[in-house]
């Protein structure tokens, strides 16, 4: 996948949430007494509203972590880990057996540099 999430998913993700917010409305509209419907509706609906706003964002987070993760497995190429090399020649300490570096490439610290 290319990390991109669509409005299909998000509906088939969502679409018994999205009814049953239209249900709310529907019915907070019904329950609204004549001469006082937006006085009676109108927080009712945005709290329905709202609350469907913030299912609507975790999900749609949601499915692009998904995507994310999904692209990004290392399970997506079975071959990488064949290709690294083995942790057997390496102690627990990250050391290579020996030391980190052959004696012979080091120079000795009592020896100093002389002034050119």
């Amino acid at each position: 996948m290319d990390g991109k999430i669509t409005g299909k998913d998000l509906k088939a993700a969502l679409g018994a949430e999205l009814d049953a917010l239209l249900d709310q409305v529907a019915q907070t509209m019904h329950q609204a007494r004549a001469g006082k419907i937006i006085a009676d509706s109108e927080e009712g609906v945005r709290g329905a509203a709202a609350e469907f706003r913030r299912r609507l964002y975790e999900k749609a987070l949601a499915l692009r972590q998904q995507q994310d993760a999904s692209a990004f497995s290392p399970s997506a190429e079975p071959g990488a880990l064949a290709q690294q090399g083995a942790a057997g020649d390496q102690l627990s300490d990250g050391q290579r057996p020996g030391g980190v570096f052959p004696h012979d490439l080091l120079e000795p610290r009592s020896r100093k540099r002389r002034a050119r």
